[in-house]
């Protein structure tokens, strides 16, 4: 696994689109955060990450001394689709306020080495990140990324019963940046069927940058 080919994904409304598109993927506290911004996640894990203090000790438990930041404070990627997140938006459950269909979730896909070389602070966890057992890292451990994510966990298929609960969380590990997003840093747009990339088209977003992938969905 070659950190250059490393994608990351962000899921949103299709509605919020437009606004990404004029303003890149902003952090909720941003000057050009979206007022009309469409929530799809479950409200009671996004007020919990709003004041989630978690130590970066980059793997070393013994540092009782590390930094730490709050979860709310990062706008947050998976290193892949179809996460147990996804299947609860899709379906409703938790604090999910209302199910939201397929056909309205777009994936943004973005580039780590694009978000670095833009001099964002980052940071990134080998599991879910409220999680006890999740160790997050800094920026200084980026080029390890790639044999610290268990990219086994990230793919499969089956995550559920009490004997996958490690499998779950690593599978949900995440990268997180610090600031807004320019919008040239994305570098895909992933959609669920023909019909959200025609609505995606019409916003104006080139058209090899919209790719459906019926497949990352439920």
């Amino acid at each position: 696994m070659d950190l250059a080919t490393i994608k990351i994904y962000r899921m949103t409304h299709i509605e919020n689109v437009p606004h990404i598109l004029e303003h890149g993927i902003t952090h909720k506290t941003s000057p050009n955060a979206n007022p009309e911004f469409r929530t799809i996640g479950d409200v009671s894990l996004i007020s919990t990450r709003s004041t989630r203090a978690v130590a970066i000790d980059n793997g070393d438990f013994l540092n009782f001394g590390a930094p730490t930041i709050v979860l709310g404070d990062f706008i947050p990627f998976y290193f892949g689709v179809k996460m147990p997140m996804l299947y609860v938006i899709q379906n409703g459950g938790n604090f999910v306020q209302q199910a939201t269909p397929p056909k309205d979730i777009v994936y943004l896909v973005c580039s780590i080495n694009k978000i670095i070389k833009s001099g964002l602070t980052c940071y990134f966890s080998d599991g879910h990140a409220t999680d006890h057992l999740t160790t997050f890292y800094d920026d200084s451990k980026i080029k390890d990324l790639p044999n610290i994510i268990d990219w086994t966990a990230i793919t499969t298929a089956y995550w559920g019963g009490q004997e996958n609960l490690n499998i779950k969380r690593k599978k949900q590990a995440e990268f997180l940046v610090s600031d807004d997003i320019p919008v040239d840093d994305i570098i895909g747009f992933g959609c669920y069927n023909e019909s959200a990339k025609k609505k995606l088209l019409e916003m104006g977003i080139a058209d090899e940058k919209v790719k459906v992938i019926s497949g990352a969905y439920f």
